[in-house]
């Protein structure tokens, strides 16, 4: 029983990574219309526009990851604070 359920987990996993990676490759033809459309722009206007837009993206997942997570990551802080040397 347990060997069919870490069967069903790894082939959800890795259909899970297979199909979000051709969604994830979709994004670069988001990017490339950017840079098409702002080559009219300076270059530095351009490059912070890109810049702001790539920042905005790494940081959304670890906001979710926080908000969702917010108690076990209090609980962590307050212990590591509280310990006294």
């Amino acid at each position: 029983m347990v060997g069919i359920m870490k069967l069903k987990l790894s082939l959800f996993l890795v259909l899970m990574i297979t199909i979000t990676q051709s969604a994830w490759t979709q994004g670069c033809s988001q990017c490339k219309l950017l840079a098409e459309q702002g080559s009219g722009l300076e270059e530095a206007s351009f490059g912070s526009n890109i810049n702001s837009g790539i920042l905005f993206l790494m940081v959304i997942p670890y906001l979710i990851l926080m908000f969702l997570f917010r108690e076990q990551v209090k609980n962590i802080f307050s212990k590591l604070f509280s310990k006294k040397s």
